[in-house]
């Protein structure tokens, strides 16, 4: 099979390797899409994020359909359609033709979704999910989160206006994440542009100069400071990103703060595999009855070096203007 492989001096190369054999438990998936993940290029450039690095076949989350499943597999037969977060769970990365990952990771593709959409799902699905249920929100609890237009956040606000939660405020700073924000429902007042108005401050207006119940921080450093002084007195902290800096923490633990740190990648490390198939299955079933739309995604390229190396570099530079970066593999 084809496959982009990472290199010992971190450049990329299309090379063919050995197409992977389902082990009982497994099924073989031809790989329909890719989605492109931050962690993608993390572990190429993080200590802590490297040792989730486990084949130089990049990728984390894909759709397909199985082409061969292992004695022991009961839920799925071949010509199944199928999408997954496959972390480090499976065979490969899915920057490649094929992969092979645990049956009781992968859930069937809604019929009225694409490959595309699908490959879209996993990784800000799943992150969006184990967010909100963290949360443990009541509806009279103001809610405050920065960087909203975002994959997760994207699917976080969905996940919260399809359960009713109305008194939420979002941070965006420029027109097309504001503009990507009101198409998901959100009102303009509840918007704050951080590139005109100074967040505190404008947070503080909007939420009737009182503290906030829920922080949801999905981007960290300095931003997670502001969040922090805006958190109130014993109010949770929903941290996505791992990048507090030490200012936040001294915050937030005077403020005797409940901090949530959400991992998808803790659950795979001690095989707790009904995690991925539960929340997936979650989603699958609000896309299927439309409940919420999948994510709005924008095909970068094929399968090749040149499509990874531009998707990366949009990543690094938080271009992603509110859309899911996909690889198209192959056409099914």
């Amino acid at each position: 099979m084809k496959a982009v492989v990472l290199q010992e001096n971190h450049e990329f190369r299309l090379e063919t390797v050995e197409i992977p054999h389902p082990e009982p438990h497994q099924i073989q998936v031809k790989i329909a899409a890719s989605g492109f993940n931050p962690i993608d290029y993390q572990m190429m450039e993080y200590g802590s994020e490297r040792k989730l690095l486990h084949s130089p076949i990049l990728g984390r989350e894909f759709s397909g359909i199985i082409t061969a499943v292992g004695k022991n597999v009961t839920d799925f037969k071949i010509g199944d359609a199928v999408f997954c977060g496959s972390g480090s769970m499976g065979s490969n990365g899915t920057y490649a033709e094929y992969i092979c990952v645990p049956e009781t990771i992968a859930v069937k593709k809604p019929e009225n979704i694409s490959f595309e959409q699908a490959a879209a799902i996993p990784s800000a699905g799943l992150t969006a999910l184990q967010s909100f249920n963290r949360m443990n929100a009541a509806k009279t609890d103001s809610i405050l989160i920065t960087g909203g237009a975002g994959g997760v956040g994207a699917m976080l606000i969905k996940l919260l206006i399809s359960n009713g939660f109305n008194d939420f405020l979002v941070t965006a700073g420029n027109p097309v994440s504001i503009y990507s924000l009101i198409a998901l429902g959100v009102t303009p007042n509840q918007i704050i542009n951080y590139k005109k108005e100074e967040i505190y401050t404008a947070a503080l207006s909007l939420n009737e100069n009182k503290k906030f119940d829920i922080i949801v921080d999905l981007v960290g450093n300095e931003i997670a400071e502001t969040a922090a002084k805006l958190l109130k007195i014993n109010g949770r902290y929903i941290d996505v990103t791992n990048f507090l800096t030490p200012e936040s923490r001294n915050i937030l633990f005077s403020r005797g703060a409940s901090i949530h740190a959400i991992s998808n990648y803790a659950y795979g490390l001690e095989k707790r595999y009904e995690y991925y198939k539960n929340g997936l299955s979650q989603l699958a079933k609000l896309l299927q009855d439309e409940i919420i739309t999948p994510p709005a995604v924008s095909i970068v390229g094929e399968l090749n070096t040149a499509t990874v190396e531009k998707a990366l570099k949009i990543l690094r530079e938080n271009k992603t203007q509110g859309t899911k970066l996909i690889m198209q593999i192959q056409t099914l």
